[in-house]
């Protein structure tokens, strides 16, 4: 069976900002290296299209080796996408979903192989709110945005998660990877 990780990059006041972080060659070799382990990555519309800029770095590298390691990992990662708007996804390894989230989570989920990355903030909110994430991979970056979106927006219940390891960067960054306390829930 399949675990669903929720791996993100967040900075350190929780909001999902791309441009307010700067990954370096040790966040880009962690990102491969679990991409590397998935079945399949996860994405909604708007996540998958920020993540189409490494298809450029194949057909133009970077010289940053780094970088091109990993446009070459995403490259070739499975990739579903759940839009209503798109039509095509431009890119070989990547998919429409045609079935709805939690019926697609579930159909993988039951697949034996690699986890399924979940690499969207709106995926991982309504995953979170059908208790289908097995496990949280949160990258906190040593940032304050001040604004932005916030990972964990309109919860309905509250969540408590287990911590169960971390992994620190020399860069400041710190992966904390949680696990869903079992049974401990409580309405608002």
């Amino acid at each position: 069976m399949s675990r669903i990780i929720a791996a993100i990059n967040v900075t350190l006041d929780g909001f999902c900002d791309h441009t307010a972080i700067h990954p370096d060659e040790e966040i880009h070799a962690h990102y491969a290296e679990l991409l590397s382990r998935a079945d399949a990555v996860l994405y909604g519309r708007m996540t998958y299209e920020l993540m189409k800029f490494w298809q450029e770095l194949i057909v133009n590298p970077s010289g940053e080796q780094s970088m091109d390691d990993f446009a070459v990992t995403i490259d070739n990662t499975p990739k579903i996408v759940f839009s209503h708007t798109l039509k095509t996804t431009g890119w070989d390894s990547a998919e429409l979903s045609n079935q709805p989230l939690e019926q697609n989570v579930m159909t993988l989920r039951q697949q034996s192989g690699g986890d399924i990355l979940v690499g969207s903030r709106s995926l991982i909110i309504q995953l979170m709110q059908q208790n289908l994430i097995d496990e949280y991979q949160l990258c906190v970056h040593p940032v304050i945005a001040g604004n932005g979106l916030p990972l964990f927006e309109k919860m309905n219940d509250h969540k408590i998660l287990k911590l169960i390891k971390t992994k620190p960067f020399s860069g400041g960054a710190i992966v904390l990877y949680y696990e869903p306390a079992e049974g401990l829930f409580c309405r608002r």
